[in-house]
């Protein structure tokens, strides 16, 4: 106690600083420094570990926490030439002894990792078509790569080092930190520690690879990677990372600052791994048929967000959460540029690539599909395409507002229809038009109904399309088939019979030609459904059957009461209704006019 008076006054008072000289005479510095000398040097040039000797360990220990309290004693007295001169072999002592300390620690480290070896039932399986016996002469190979088993619980901590291996490096770095040695300690310890991360990511199949090389890739690789990067980053950020936490604040009890330095050099590299390929995802194709593994990333990043804040919230590491969440965003602008590019695709889909009888275009057929696949995420869209998303602070609940998904939907649906109209301008005829738009209208109501696309367009979006089939439905009828019904129109009542018969005659003959000349062009018109199909049928038959029929009686009373009528009739109101019932019975294949 009265030491330490001593040096911390002796600052202020030349008096005291005499005092703390005339206690720190040279020949007793250089006495203690031998002896120091002499002891430590023994354990230092030693081949064996230490460590692997308790007595020797505890001995060597307690000589560097004798040399690092006399280096800080002699330190105060440096103005003294006799002391100062020892101070620097002091020092230079020192520095051999925490060479060794790091040395020993990272030994401790390596070994204590290598104590722990998961079993085969809990480590790897063996591949489709190999028994237990064949695996066992797999492991057994130099070149085998043992496969990480699927993770489903990650609430798991890995011990991995025995407890007696913390408690001794926990010695060493007390010694490290003691002595000014922070950096070197927790260089030394990371070392290892890095290595066992780096051999979990390549257990967990994830390969090291720059941006160029992400991008390079053939799309189906690419997909197999980022499958595989889930699984690595799930495993790395709930099980590893928050493992190798917990053995940091263990083996640097005490030392939270070496600790919180330590735990970052350990998981830098692989953090910087993981981010930089979610970071080469974000920047890459915006391709529409890249968009749902992107949206695999993007949520495997906010899934994860909280973690990475919990795990990394040290002022070392707390820049690797930051990266994280603006990695995480950035994928959300990836995936509203994917949807800018399925617009332009739409845009830049020919006009007059058009489908022959009016079928379903596979543009309409690609978007819907496209929409309604997307669409099975709601959450995640109602994230990206609001701007105000984020994490309700105090909870992981996500603030989001589905407004503006819907109003992107209706950008891309009303893009798509206006692409339609365009390509129904290049058919001739309008019936067929018609017959186009409501075939490619009714197939995109059938994907937005019952389903999340539903949800967010809404049921006036709904009845507002519904309607807009009708009228496609009825502008065909009315293109087609008002002249053939205008025909059976009665209009003899101030005629003579001879001018009756001669103008029911005519008309028969126009009515046959036009009839045969539509059903011959609607032949091979198309019907996108069956229920299409038979409610055209219905529609015609419903319309043109009555009048045909009231047509022919009257004929029949003109005609001699009926008893030659059929001579001058080429259909029955059956053979009528027959010919109806062969219409829209078309192919799709895909016309370029």
């Amino acid at each position: 106690m009265t030491d330490d008076i001593l040096k911390i006054y002796s600052n202020f008072d030349g008096r005291l600083r005499e005092k703390l000289c005339d206690k720190f005479t040279a020949d007793g510095v250089e006495q203690k420094l031998r002896s120091l000398d002499r002891e430590i040097s023994r354990y230092v040039s030693s081949d064996w570990p230490i460590w692997s000797n308790s007595a020797d360990f505890a001995s060597f220990l307690d000589l560097v926490d004798q040399l690092t309290t006399a280096v800080r004693e002699w330190s105060t007295v440096i103005g003294d030439k006799s002391v100062s001169g020892l101070l620097g072999r002091a020092e230079e002592l020192l520095q051999q002894a925490m060479s060794r300390l790091q040395d020993e620690l990272r030994t401790l480290v390596e070994r204590g990792g290598e104590s722990y070896v998961l079993t085969k039932s809990d480590s790897v399986y063996p591949p489709a078509g190999f028994s237990d016996d064949e695996y066992d002469e797999m492991l057994e190979e130099d070149d085998f790569i043992p496969v990480a088993q699927p993770v489903t619980n990650y609430n798991i901590i890995i011990d991995a080092l025995p407890a007696g291996t913390i408690g001794e490096l926990n010695e060493i770095a007390k010694r490290m930190v003691a002595a000014g040695y922070v950096k070197e300690c927790s260089h030394a310890y990371s070392t290892g520690r890095w290595e066992f991360l780096d051999e979990s990511f390549y257990r967990l199949g994830l390969q090291k690879l720059s941006t160029d090389e992400i991008h390079r890739m053939q799309w189906n690789q690419m997909a197999d990677e980022i499958e595989k990067w889930i699984k690595a980053i799930n495993v790395a950020v709930r099980i590893l990372f928050p493992s190798e936490r917990r053995l940091c604040d263990r083996v640097f009890k005490g030392l939270s600052s070496a600790a919180d330095l330590s735990f970052m050099e350990v998981c830098r590299d692989s953090t910087i791994q993981l981010l930089d390929f979610a970071d080469a995802v974000a920047i890459g194709s915006r391709a529409p048929d890249k968009l749902f593994k992107v949206l695999d990333v993007y949520e495997a990043m906010r899934d994860l967000i909280p973690e990475f804040q919990q795990v990394f919230s040290d002022k070392y590491c707390i820049p690797f959460a930051n990266d994280a969440i603006a990695i995480w965003k950035k994928l959300g602008e990836t995936v509203k540029g994917i949807f800018m590019e399925l617009e332009n695709c739409i845009r830049r889909d020919p006009a007059k690539e058009i489908v022959d009888g009016g079928g379903l275009h596979p543009i309409t057929r690609y978007v819907m599909n496209y929409l309604r696949v997307a669409c099975k995420t709601p959450q995640t869209l109602e994230q990206i395409f609001d701007e105000s998303v984020g994490f309700r602070k105090g909870s992981n609940q996500v603030i989001s507002s589905p407004d503006s998904v819907a109003m992107q939907l209706t950008w891309i649906l009303e893009l798509l229809e206006s692409n339609l109209e365009a390509k129904s301008k290049v058919y001739k005829d309008p019936a067929l038009c018609s017959i186009f738009m409501m075939n490619n209208g009714r197939y995109i109501l059938q994907k937005v109904k019952d389903n999340e696309l539903g949800t967010f367009l809404g049921e006036d979006w709904i009845r507002k399309h519904t309607a807009k089939v009708r009228l496609y439905h009825v502008n065909y009828q009315r293109s087609s088939w008002t002249k053939v019904l205008s025909i059976l129109r009665a209009d003899d009542i101030s005629l003579s019979p001879t001018e009756a018969f001669s103008r029911y005659t005519e008309k028969l003959k126009k009515f046959n030609s036009e009839f045969e000349k539509t059903c011959q062009t609607q032949l091979s018109w198309v019907a996108s459904d069956d229920q299409t199909r038979e409610e055209l049928r219905v529609s015609i038959s419903g319309a043109l059957c009555p009048a045909y029929r009231n047509f022919i009686s009257r004929f029949q009373n003109v005609v001699d009461s009926g008893k030659h009528a059929d001579r001058y009739i080429r259909y029955s109101v059956d053979e009528i209704e027959f010919r109806i019932r062969e219409l829209f019975q078309g192919g799709r294949t895909l016309l370029r006019r």
